[in-house]
C-alpha cells in the first residue's frame, strides 16, 4: 500500500508509540492519550521564552547538542519511511517528546517558533531539507504539576506483566508527556487530522461580462456583490442583538460567534489543531478529574438559607421593582441600591422600546428577498459540505470511536431536554400504577371538597370500572391519527379514560390527597432514570399565574416527597391562557399573572426564609418555559402603543411576543439579582417554532437560550441561518410533531443536524407518543433507522442534548470533560463523550469559515 507524501514545512502523520524496556526486559508504550495538555499559563509562558529568544539573538538549537540533533533528524526521516515497527511519530512534538528527558534525568520544555502546514500529496520520499520543519526556541527545565498524567496509556508488552512496571514507566516520562501540543504563538499546531473540503474561488467576473451590471464573486454563493454586502450588514446586526439580549439576561451566547464578531484581525486559518483526544478535556477514562463530582455538592433540602436582604418586591407596569426597606449594610446591598435595571422600571420601560425596534428589524431581515436568497444557498452549501465530509471521513470517525475503550452511544450522557411532566411515564406505566392503587387502596379518600367525599374505589364504581377492566384501549390516553393538526383533541388525552377526575387524582399536584399519586408516578420514573445511569430528564411542570400561593404549594409538594434526583432538574412551564383566566374572573389583569408568576421567587432570592420550600425547590429549577397552542390566532400585534400588562384588562389573549418579552424582562432581573446573592440563574427555554407564525422564532432568536421544537425554522431560510449562526438549541421531537403537525419523513431534524444546527433529540409527552420504559432510547432508535444515522450521528445528538441541558456547570464537567466549555476538539473528550475529534473540528472549522465568510466577505 502507497503512504502519503508530506509536503514541504511539513511533518510525519502517522500516531505515536513511545517505548522503554523494563527491568524485565519487557517493552511497554505511552500512547499518545497519555500526553496531558498544557494550560493557558504554561503557553503563556512558552509564548515569553519564545520571546526572548528572539530578542536575544540566541540559536534556537542552542540548548542542544549536534549529536542529539543529528538523532533527532534521523528519527524523523527513519519514522517517515515506516521502517521501525514499534516507534510511530504523530508530529513534530511527538518526536521531540523522545528527546524531552535529559541525562540527569529532569525534564526539558522544547517549544518552537516555525508552524508545520499538513498537506498530503504524491508518494515521493521526503529529503533531508524536508524534516527541517521546526527548531527548539527555548528549554528549561520545569516541575510538572501534581496529579496531571490522567489519561490511561496504552500496553503493548507481555499482558502477564505487573502493572507496577507500566505505572512507573508514566511516572518517569511524566515531565515529558505533560507538554503542551496547543502552542499558542501563530496557531503553531497540526491540523486535526482528516479529509478536508475547501473551494478555491476564482477570479470575480468584471461588471462588463454579468448580465445585470454587477460583479458575481464566484465564492459568494451565486449572489451579486451588492446584494451580498446587504446580506452581510443585517445578518451581522441580527446577531449582534441578540448577543446584547442574552448579555442583559446573563443567558449563554456561542463563545465562537461572540470571539468572531469583537475579533478586528481576520483569522487566517479555521483550521482546528491536534490534540490528544483522551486528555482533551477530561483525562482519566475510568477515575472522575480533578475538581470536578459527578453529583452536586449538597442535596436541596439540606441547603444553608442566604441572610435577608432589605428590600420590597412590587411588580409595577409589567416589570418587578426592588425598593429598599431599610439601610443597605451589606455590599449586596449596595449593589442591589445602585442597579438601575432593578430599582427604576423606567430602565426596563427602555429596553422594552429598543426590543420593539429590533424586533421590526428582524421581522423585515427575515422577508428581505436578497437576504432570503443568500441563507438559503449558504444552508444549500453546508447540506452539500457534510455529504462530502461524510462520504471522506465516516470510516475514520468509526475508527476513532472502536479504538475508545468501554465508551459507545449505550453509555453516554444524553439529556431529554423537553419532556412534560405530567406526561413523562408511558400508558402502560400509568395503567400499572393506576391498578396498584385500586387494589392496594380501595379505601384511601380521594375526593374531599364542600359537594363530595369519595374514596378511590368509589369513583371506580360510578364509572362501572373494576381494576381489572382496565386496558391502555379504554385508558385512552395514547395520540393516533384524530389528534392530528387538532390540538384539543390532544390535549383531552390528558384525562384517563376521557374523565378530567382521574387526571386531578392522579397526576395533578394540588389536589385533595396532596398529589401523592402524581408524586409517586415520578419518583418511579425517576428510579428508572436513576437504574439507566446515562439518561437524565428536564421535567416540565406548571405555574399558572393565577394565585399568589402557586409557588409554594408546589415546591413544598416537591420538598415533602423528596423529588430530586441527580438525573433530574425541573422547567417552570406557563401556559399561555390568560384570557381563560380572564372571562372566568379569575385575574383583573395581566400584571395580575406576572406578579403570581415572578414575585414570590423574587422574595425567596432576597429572603429565602420568607419561603422555605421554595427556596430549597429552586436549587433545581434551571428555566421558564412558556406553553400553548402556537396555532391560535393573534389579534394583536405588539407595537410602542401596545398598553402595559397594568392596562391589559380586555378579554383577549396577549400575543407570543408580548407573554415572552415580559418573561423575558422579569428572568432578566431575577438573574441579576441573583447573580449579584452568588445564586444560579435561570434560562428562557419557551416552546417555539411548532406551528403558527414565523415571527414566533424571531422572538426566541432574541430572547431565548434555547428552543423546544423549531419547525417553522424550514419554511424561513433567513431564521434558519442565524439559528446556525449563534448555535441556538433546539430540542426537537420528530415522534410528537409526527402525531400532531408534521408526518415524520418530512420532519427536518436530520437537515438541521447535518447542516450543523444546535438540535437535540427529545420525547416531549411520552405518556402520548411512546411504548417503551426508555422512551428517549426510543427516540433515539427510530431516529438512526429512518435516517440511517451512523453511530457518530447518535453520540452528537446525546453531545448535544447535554450542552443544551441547564445542568450544573461540574455535572457537565463529568460527564463532557474538564474543558467542555472551549472550542472545537479543545473542548471534547472522546472517552467521555464518544464523539471523535474529526467531527468536532469539522463544525467548528465550517462555523468559523461561515462566520468570516459573513463578517469579512471571504472564505
Amino acid at each position: 500500500m502507497n503512504e502519503p507524501k508530506v509536503s514541504s514545512n511539513s511533518v510525519p502523520t502517522s500516531p505515536l508509540v513511545l517505548r522503554k524496556t523494563s527491568s524485565s526486559g519487557k517493552a511497554y508504550s505511552v500512547s499518545p492519550s497519555a500526553m496531558e495538555i498544557g494550560g493557558e499559563r504554561e503557553a503563556q509562558r512558552m509564548m515569553e521564552h519564545s520571546r526572548a529568544s528572539r530578542l536575544s539573538g540566541s540559536s534556537p538549537l542552542g540548548s542542544y547538542s549536534e549529536e542529539e540533533t543529528a538523532v533527532f533528524h534521523k528519527l524523523a526521516k527513519k519514522l517517515h519511511k515506516k521502517e521501525s515497527k514499534s516507534v510511530f511519530v504523530n508530529d513534530v512534538g511527538a518526536a521531540i517528546r523522545s528527546l524531552s528527558v535529559s541525562s540527569d534525568g529532569n525534564s526539558k520544555k522544547p517549544t518552537f517558533h516555525k508552524q508545520p502546514e499538513v498537506s498530503v500529496e504524491s508518494d515521493k520520499e521526503s529529503t533531508d531539507d524536508e524534516l527541517e520543519m521546526a527548531t527548539f526556541v527555548s528549554t528549561e527545565h520545569y516541575t510538572p504539576e501534581p496529579n496531571a498524567l490522567n489519561a490511561p496509556y496504552e500496553y503493548f508488552g507481555d499482558r502477564n506483566e505487573s502493572l507496577a512496571d507500566i505505572q512507573s514507566f508514566a511516572t518517569d516520562l511524566k515531565s515529558a508527556t505533560q507538554m503542551s501540543m496547543k502552542f499558542v504563538e501563530s496557531g503553531v499546531c497540526l491540523k486535526v487530522p482528516f479529509n478536508r473540503v475547501t473551494i478555491t474561488p476564482a477570479a470575480d467576473i468584471p461588471a462588463s461580462e454579468s448580465t445585470d451590471g454587477d460583479a458575481i464573486p464566484s465564492n459568494l454563493a451565486g449572489v451579486t456583490e451588492s446584494d451580498f454586502k446587504e446580506a452581510q450588514q443585517y445578518l451581522i446586526s441580527a446577531l449582534k442583538i441578540r448577543r446584547k439580549y442574552m448579555s442583559m439576561s446573563h443567558q449563554g451566547f456561542c463563545e465562537t460567534t461572540a470571539k468572531m464578531l469583537d475579533s478586528d484581525i481576520i483569522p487566517s486559518s479555521a483550521f482546528c489543531t491536534d490534540t490528544d483526544q483522551a486528555v482533551t478535556a477530561g483525562g482519566d477514562v475510568i477515575h472522575i478529574p480533578t475538581g470536578c463530582s459527578p453529583v452536586p455538592n449538597f442535596l436541596p433540602h439540606d441547603v444553608p438559607f442566604k441572610s435577608k436582604l432589605n428590600f420590597e418586591v412590587k411588580m409595577v407596569r409589567g416589570f418587578i421593582q426592588l425598593r429598599a426597606t431599610g439601610d443597605q449594610e451589606n455590599i449586596e446591598e449596595k449593589e442591589i441600591a445602585n442597579d438601575n435595571f432593578l430599582n427604576d422600571p423606567r430602565t426596563m420601560e427602555a429596553v422594552r422600546e429598543d426590543f420593539i425596534k429590533d424586533y421590526n428589524i428582524l421581522l423585515a431581515l427575515s422577508i428581505h428577498g436578497p437576504i432570503k436568497s443568500f441563507s438559503y444557498r449558504r444552508l444549500g452549501y453546508l447540506d452539500s459540505r457534510f455529504h462530502l465530509h461524510v462520504m471522506l471521513n465516516e470510516l475514520r470517525e468509526l475508527k476513532a470511536q472502536k479504538s475508545v475503550p468501554h465508551r459507545d452511544f449505550y453509555n453516554v450522557r444524553k439529556v431529554d431536554t423537553h419532556i412534560h411532566a405530567s406526561s413523562c411515564m408511558n400508558q402502560k406505566h400509568l395503567l400499572r400504577f393506576m391498578k396498584k392503587k385500586i387494589k392496594e387502596c380501595p379505601g384511601e379518600v380521594v375526593i374531599n371538597n364542600r359537594k363530595e367525599k369519595k374514596t378511590l374505589s368509589q369513583v371506580f364504581e360510578d364509572m362501572n370500572l373494576r381494576a381489572y377492566d382496565l386496558n391502555v384501549d379504554n385508558l385512552d390516553v395514547h395520540a393516533d391519527r384524530n389528534t392530528f393538526h387538532r390540538f384539543d383533541k390532544f390535549n383531552a388525552k390528558y384525562n384517563p379514560i376521557g374523565k378530567s377526575k382521574l387526571r386531578e387524582i392522579f397526576i395533578k399536584t394540588d389536589n385533595d390527597i396532596g398529589g401523592s399519586y402524581f408524586a409517586h408516578i415520578i419518583k418511579e420514573v425517576m428510579d428508572d432514570l436513576t437504574e439507566s445511569k446515562y439518561q437524565m430528564a428536564e421535567l416540565r411542570i406548571s405555574i399558572y399565574g393565577r394565585s399568589p400561593d402557586e409557588w409554594d404549594k408546589l415546591a413544598k409538594w416537591a420538598v415533602t416527597h423528596n423529588l430530586f434526583c441527580d438525573n433530574v432538574r425541573w422547567l417552570i412551564q406557563v401556559p399561555r391562557i390568560y384570557d381563560i383566566y380572564k372571562d372566568r374572573n379569575m385575574v383583573e389583569n395581566f400584571n395580575q399573572i406576572l406578579e403570581n408568576l415572578f414575585v414570590p421567587v423574587f422574595e425567596a432570592t432576597l429572603d429565602p426564609s420568607s419561603h422555605p420550600f421554595l427556596s430549597r425547590f429552586l436549587n433545581q429549577v434551571t428555566g421558564f418555559d412558556s406553553v400553548d397552542d402556537e396555532s391560535k390566532p393573534e389579534s394583536h400585534f405588539f407595537h410602542q402603543t401596545s398598553p402595559d400588562p397594568t392596562h391589559w384588562t380586555h378579554t383577549d389573549n396577549p400575543p407570543y411576543v408580548y407573554y415572552v418579552f415580559y418573561m423575558y424582562a422579569n428572568i432578566c432581573l431575577l438573574n441579576k439579582l441573583r447573580k449579584i446573592r452568588g445564586l444560579h440563574t435561570f434560562q428562557l427555554r419557551p416552546h417555539c417554532g411548532e406551528a403558527g407564525p414565523a415571527h414566533h422564532l424571531i422572538t426566541a432568536f432574541m430572547l431565548a437560550e434555547n428552543i423546544s421544537h423549531g419547525l417553522m425554522l424550514r419554511k424561513v431560510p433567513t431564521l434558519q441561518y442565524l439559528y446556525y449562526l449563534a448555535q441556538i438549541g433546539i430540542a426537537m421531537s420528530p415522534l410528537s410533531n409526527n402525531s400532531l403537525f408534521l408526518d415524520y419523513h418530512r420532519n427536518p431534524l436530520h437537515q438541521y443536524f447535518q447542516r450543523g444546527l444546535l438540535v437535540s433529540l427529545s420525547t416531549d409527552d411520552p405518556l402520548q407518543f411512546h411504548f417503551t420504559k426508555e422512551p428517549l432510547m426510543e427516540e433515539y432508535s427510530i431516529a438512526a433507522q429512518v435516517w440511517k444515522l451512523s453511530p457518530c450521528d447518535m453520540c452528537e445528538l446525546a453531545r448535544n442534548s447535554v450542552l443544551m441541558s441547564g445542568f450544573e456547570h461540574n455535572v457537565k464537567q463529568y460527564w463532557l470533560g474538564l474543558r467542555y466549555q472551549e472550542e472545537g476538539p479543545g473542548g471534547n473528550d472522546i472517552t467521555r463523550t464518544n464523539v471523535p475529534n474529526i467531527r468536532v473540528a469539522y463544525r467548528h472549522e465550517t462555523l468559523v469559515e461561515e462566520l468570516k465568510h459573513i463578517l469579512y466577505g471571504h472564505e
